[in-house]
């Protein structure tokens, strides 16, 4: 599969997918508290999708069992929500969730506290944060996609925390995973060149400790093999004039 260059008019299609996404991300943002189950989570966010008109992206996605991907504390990423787990003050929480609507996804991920979190665990998510940043601002036309992953690993490596290497981000639009893939990590100056049109779902996935991630069982859940703590932040963006335009910006998460 090639790489896509959108034109203005789809562009607009995949921001109207995106902001859904921000919108239900920023709804259930809110309801994340000390005893709130996973389940739930996913349940209303099913609610949320039908009141918006908007497909599940991940939905039965490869088999995925759920609409959200909800992964606590060590969990990476593809945590399954159930209506067992529930969360506990001290606990972070990724939330990884899109939409598919008139024919185009948009794809986003913000990674929440539960109540008072320990020092370690906002430094973790601050940084996590501002390496989303680092990455959109080094996607510029003409630059190529290592560029985006040097950005995130350079930031997060001088706190001491790494970026995890088995999963990555990705180009958006008709299809929820599209070339290019983007790296976490990984020198500059390598990969296609950046042009507008292009659109991705940058992601940094950053493990407190080192970067080994395992996946359990359900051949989903990935977690950190030495039990450090995982954020996950995630925009999808249109290259736009030269420079990176984030598209799935909410309330709570610019």
């Amino acid at each position: 599969m090639g790489l896509y260059i959108y034109n203005s008019d789809e562009i607009k299609k995949i921001r109207d997918a995106c902001v859904i996404t921000a919108n239900i991300l920023d709804e259930i943002g809110h309801l994340i508290d000390d005893g709130t189950a996973l389940g739930d989570l996913d349940a209303q966010v099913r609610v949320l999708c039908r009141k918006f008109g908007a497909k599940p992206a991940f939905l039965g996605y490869s088999g995925f069992p759920a609409t959200i991907c909800a992964s606590v504390n060590s969990v990476v990423i593809h945590g399954i929500p159930d209506r067992k787990t529930r969360l506990r003050a001290g606990d972070i929480i990724g939330i990884d969730f899109g939409v598919l609507y008139q024919g185009y996804y948009g794809d986003s991920a913000r990674t929440f506290p539960v109540g008072s979190i320990s020092q370690e665990a906002e430094t973790l998510l601050k940084v996590t944060r501002e390496s989303l940043y680092k990455g959109i601002e080094a996607a510029k036309e003409g630059n190529r996609i290592s560029d985006i992953s040097h950005a995130v690993e350079s930031h997060v490596l001088k706190y001491g925390f790494s970026a995890v290497r088995d999963f990555v981000g990705h180009g958006i639009g008709r299809s929820l995973h599209e070339e290019p893939s983007i790296p976490n990590f990984g020198a500059p100056g390598k990969g296609p060149r950046i042009r507008n049109g292009m659109v991705f779902a940058i992601e940094p996935m950053i493990n407190q400790g080192g970067p080994e991630v395992s996946v359990l069982e359900d051949g989903w859940t990935a977690v950190t093999d030495d039990g450090s703590l995982s954020a996950h932040f995630e925009h999808t963006v249109a290259i736009i004039d030269g420079k990176a335009e984030v598209l799935t910006a909410g309330k709570d998460f610019r």
